[in-house]
């Protein structure tokens, strides 16, 4: 199942094919272990943490499997959407990871599905990011739309821009 989302920014266990994990909102550091690992391998820990980790809109989240170990993640905060600057509401993902190990498992579609849920609640009207694209898919079946052309990010590979509207909730 998909889980509900409880009133603390929790959500239900998902069960997914092969494991249970639970999706909840920690603090940006929590996710700096796999964020490091997936997305910065053999990089500083610095190159982890990033400014708007301190800002209090900030809303990280982790999914963690039955031994607690951190298997997925995503932060969102506000910030306006660069192609789209008129539009009230955007807010950039950046740091969506998945353990390499256990992709394809239903995992980061819970984190996300916690992304969406929390803007929404948070009244907003988008969700932006720049995706690598080996992860365009994943984002193409989350109902984001690609905005113009990949490009190469020397230090990481490459990116294309990606978006989506948000019903906000309040």
């Amino acid at each position: 199942g998909d889980g509900g989302h409880g009133p603390d920014g929790t959500v239900a266990p998902v069960t997914t094919p092969d494991h249970a994990v639970r999706v909840e909102r920690v603090s940006p550091a929590a996710t700096h272990g796999l964020r490091g690992r997936v997305l910065r391998p053999g990089a500083p820990p610095e190159r982890v943490r990033w400014a708007h980790d301190d800002l209090p809109d900030t809303a990280a989240f982790a999914a963690t499997d039955e031994d607690g170990a951190v298997v997925g993640t995503a932060v969102v905060y506000p910030e306006p959407c660069p192609w789209r600057p008129d539009t009230a509401g955007a807010w950039r993902l950046r740091g969506m990871a998945t353990d390499e190990a256990r992709r394809s498992a239903g995992i980061g579609t819970a984190v996300l599905d916690a992304v969406i849920a929390h803007v929404a609640g948070a009244g907003g009207s988008l969700v932006w990011c720049n995706a690598r694209v080996p992860a365009r898919r994943f984002y193409e079946r989350a109902g984001f739309e690609a905005h113009g052309d990949e490009w190469d990010d020397p230090e990481i590979g490459p990116h294309i821009a990606m978006w989506r509207p948000i019903s906000p909730r309040r």
